[in-house]
């Protein structure tokens, strides 16, 4: 959603009102890489990459790894290494344009908040930098700016290196992105687009060496959705000639926008992590044109939108439509994340990357 409410809700469920004890974010200026690591004083936390790539014979796939946290209230002031502080959760799909389907698996596991005495195997978040681990599943930014992650399960494993050619964009204000009405209703936002990735993509033992394009986004929140929003609507696309466009909407219950933002960044000004357009609730209209109803949870997705900007009417297409994710087994949610074509109002493909739609099965509860 602008990076949104998104992860962090998926992460932990979605965003109930919150304890009037909650602690309300302030805009501050961003250090890094400091704040490419982990901010266990939050509520919840996620880092997600997504992308598309292809392989040398030019069969295409969608894939997504998503690493959250979740600070543990009841927990926070018990003493000692053993204490629960923090839940990490993790999130892994391929998508197989070529079959038709989606391959996914997922993680959960405690943690104390702590470093640990060794890395490897471990679970934990970095303070320093991008470093998430849960055992063999990890996401981390290296000394020189890539990225390399890992995810083996049981029918599918992710192993890529993902190289910037761009700057990070500081969605919202400097980095502040609001996702409500209200002051407190914001979360810090930092979106890395048009990211080259190579590595090998697994599906039931088939290995496929691949090339592409891929999307990250970092954001953290103390308090992300209204009461009234059951659910969101986001994607982020890297578009043709190194552009790059995010949009979102917060849903209410009769499927109304209750917030809306997001931002434009053009290939000029790529080597710019603040010069970007950034979108207002107003400006954005997201208006569905196609639904799949899932065989599995009975859930209505729109598969199909045309979104409105201050730009251009642009249409959303899923690539293909099963790509919901079943995240029950971790963060109790069940939500739809898949990989998505961008068309400007001439009916021309100008971008890909992924769209997620949240709040369709039933209202997100964090």
């Amino acid at each position: 959603m602008d990076g949104l409410t998104r992860r962090a809700l998926i992460a932990a469920g979605l965003a109930a009102p919150l304890p009037a004890l909650s602690r309300d974010l302030v805009p501050r200026p961003l250090v890094f890489p400091r704040d490419h690591g982990t901010h266990n004083d939050t509520r919840t936390e996620w880092w997600y990459l997504t992308g598309h790539a292809k392989d040398v014979g030019g069969r295409e796939f969608g894939f997504q790894i998503t690493f959250f946290r979740s600070r543990v209230d009841g927990t926070e002031a018990l003493p000692g290494r053993l204490a629960a502080r923090q839940l990490l959760f993790a999130h892994a799909a391929i998508t197989d344009v070529h079959s038709g389907r989606l391959l996914h698996d997922q993680r959960i596991a405690r943690w104390n908040g702590e470093p640990p005495a060794r890395t490897e195997r471990a679970v934990f978040a970095s303070t320093e930098d991008t470093h998430v681990a849960i055992r063999d599943w990890f996401l981390r930014r290296e000394a020189d700016g890539r990225y390399t992650t890992r995810a083996p399960g049981d029918e599918l494993q992710i192993d890529l290196e993902v190289t910037p050619t761009q700057a990070w964009l500081l969605q919202g204000d400097q980095g502040f992105s609001r996702k409500g009405p209200e002051p407190s209703q914001a979360s810090f936002y930092v979106s890395h687009p048009q990211l080259a990735v190579r590595g090998t993509l697994d599906l039931k033992g088939q290995r496929f060496e691949v090339q592409g394009t891929a999307w990250l986004d970092h954001e953290w929140s103390e308090a992300l959705m209204h009461p009234d929003a059951v659910g969101w609507d986001w994607f982020g696309m890297n578009q043709e000639g190194g552009h790059s466009i995010t949009a979102f909407q917060l849903r209410r219950a009769d499927g109304s926008k209750l917030w809306a933002g997001g931002s434009f960044r053009a290939a000029g000004s790529a080597q710019s992590p603040t010069d970007i357009y950034r979108f207002r609730p107003g400006e954005l209209d997201w208006v569905p044109q196609r639904h799949w109803t899932s065989p599995r949870t009975r859930a209505r997705y729109p598969v199909e939108w045309m979104v409105r900007t201050p730009g251009d009417f642009y249409t959303v297409k899923a690539v293909i439509d099963p790509q919901e994710l079943d995240a029950r087994g971790s963060t109790g949610t069940v939500y739809w994340e898949g990989l998505s074509n961008l068309f400007d109002s001439n009916g021309k493909r100008v971008g890909r990357g992924y769209l997620e739609m949240t709040g369709y099965a039933k209202r997100l509860v964090l």
